[in-house]
């Protein structure tokens, strides 16, 4: 038995099973981990506000230490009643002595640490997905410049439509994914207020220092409003919001190059490396790692649904629905996304664009029809009328088995040659120069190329940020052992 407060009894072991799980060794160093740099930074400040004796304080830092150095070992085969972090500081209180362990808790409660672990560690995944989601955008804006010249059809209802290039249709990727970039950017912004030191609901009557435990941990501001930090976990809803949309605009790339990538079209083809065989089927060659790019945004969406609906209804404070259930969820969805940002990485590296048969989809397809209205248009023909007798054309070449338009009816019962003075399909594709057609591929290019370039260096300022929190906190614990351990200075 544990006793906590009031309590002498606790859960029965198949009930504490389904509530705290049978954590693993791996499971109690990543969560154990985190637990364990916030009692750092709390333990500083709590002996530089005069809260905590210092010989009590260099105790306790020179335990934890320990027990992260070697992975939280000595805590594997403890009994956890009442979940890790009780096992944990229990621990620390059989170890060092209610005198001790027992003070660590000053000012605080379970509730802001575990607020503040799952800002942590949304940081941690938050930052690295977005690393990966820019490498994607560069590599989709390497291979749009590379491509740029590279004339295709475009698609609308699954039929030709009007000429483009494999380039501009890769920065249009990368132009939609700016913008998951920076919902992933805001949701990251929104981690700067740490939760540690809004205690169990409504913060403490102790004298501590919030302001310092965010320094040390590496947030910006520490709590603006006790029972908001507490009780909500929004921020988790944005990110897998922000993931959800990362996974969708890969999910439409993965659907047009798998479609692109088979016999009937031919426009992309992928090394080998890339691709799958049967095991019945000795001809076949899968484009298969574009399923698993197209599947993963399910495990965001899905997710973000599970979330939403644990967290709905539930009373504005800490609760085990928003601050445990919601939050559970979280962590395999961003992970999912993450594998598919990884897959779509080498995919689009890898695809290469047949250019000869993607020439010649776009002149069986009649692609250039608006570009031979539009040019009726410049002569004076309405545009409706030019969109009528073109249609017309069309209708003929197709019934005559052409591929090209021949003579176009005007009003009147004039006639003119389609061809007569039409520019080749590249030069159709650059005089699309307005509204960010394909003609401004390059501009596109390079807008996003600058946007990228801020990103990144938005991304390391943030990461530096931690590190030097790091080191902070690394420092401070040093200095209270330098001053307090045993045979330190006093």
């Amino acid at each position: 038995m544990s006793a906590t407060g009031r309590l002498r009894r606790t859960l029965g072991p198949r009930t504490r099973r389904v509530v705290y799980g049978e954590p693993g060794p791996d499971e109690i160093r990543r969560e154990l981990h985190d637990t364990s740099t916030i009692d750092l930074a709390h333990i500083v400040m709590l002996t530089e506000s005069g809260l905590l004796p210092g010989p009590a304080a260099a105790a306790l830092l020179t335990r934890i230490r320990q027990l992260r150095a070697d992975g939280f070992s000595a805590l594997h085969h403890l009994d956890a009643p009442r979940g890790l972090y009780l096992m944990y500081e229990g621990h620390l209180v059989a170890e060092l002595g209610a005198d001790i362990g027992g003070k660590l808790h000053t000012g605080r409660s379970r509730n802001d640490i575990k607020a503040t672990i799952t800002a942590l560690r949304l940081r941690t995944e938050l930052t690295d997905l977005l690393g990966e989601i820019l490498r994607l955008q560069a590599a989709l804006l390497s291979r749009a410049r590379a491509h740029r010249n590279v004339v295709m059809p475009v698609y609308t209802h699954f039929q030709p439509a009007m000429p483009v290039s494999y380039g501009y249709y890769l920065a249009g990727l990368a132009t939609a994914l700016d913008r998951d970039i920076g919902a992933l950017r805001h949701t990251l912004d929104e981690l700067r207020r740490c939760p540690l030191g809004a205690g169990a609901v409504a913060g403490t009557d102790l004298p501590i220092d919030p302001a310092r435990t965010a320094e040390l941990l590496g947030f910006a501001e520490p709590p603006l409003h006790a029972t908001d930090a507490v009780a909500s976990r929004d921020t988790v809803l944005r990110a897998l919001a922000g993931a959800a949309s990362a996974g969708l605009t890969l999910s439409r790339l993965g659907t047009d190059l798998q479609l692109w990538s088979t016999q009937e079209f031919g426009f992309i083809e992928f090394p080998e490396r890339l691709v799958g065989g049967s095991s019945a089927m000795p001809q076949k060659r899968n484009a298969f790692l574009l399923e698993h790019v197209k599947a993963k945004a399910a495990a965001a969406i899905g997710a973000w649904t599970a979330s939403a609906s644990a967290m709905k209804s539930t009373p504005f404070t800490n609760s085990i629905e928003v601050g445990t259930e919601a939050v559970a969820v979280a962590w395999p969805a961003f992970a999912a996304v993450r594998d598919g940002v990884l897959l779509a990485q080498v995919l689009v590296t890898g695809a290469r664009p047949d250019p000869a048969r993607m020439d010649q989809r776009a002149r069986e397809g009649f692609v250039t029809a608006t570009v031979i209205a539009n040019r009726l248009v410049a002569e004076g023909v309405p545009f409706r009328t030019a969109h009528e007798v073109v249609g017309d054309a069309v209708r003929e070449a197709v019934a005559a088995g052409d591929t090209e338009l021949g003579k176009i009816t005007l009003p009147g019962g004039l006639h003119a040659d389609a061809g007569a003075g039409l520019p080749s399909l590249p030069e159709a594709v650059a005089a699309h120069n307005r509204g960010g057609g394909p003609g401004e591929c390059d501009r596109v290019v390079a807008v996003l190329r600058q946007d990228l370039a801020g990103h990144h260096d938005w991304l390391t300022a943030l990461r530096a940020r931690v590190r030097h929190a790091d080191h902070t906190l690394e420092e401070a614990v040093g200095t209270v052992l330098a001053r307090h351990a045993t045979g330190g200075r006093a």
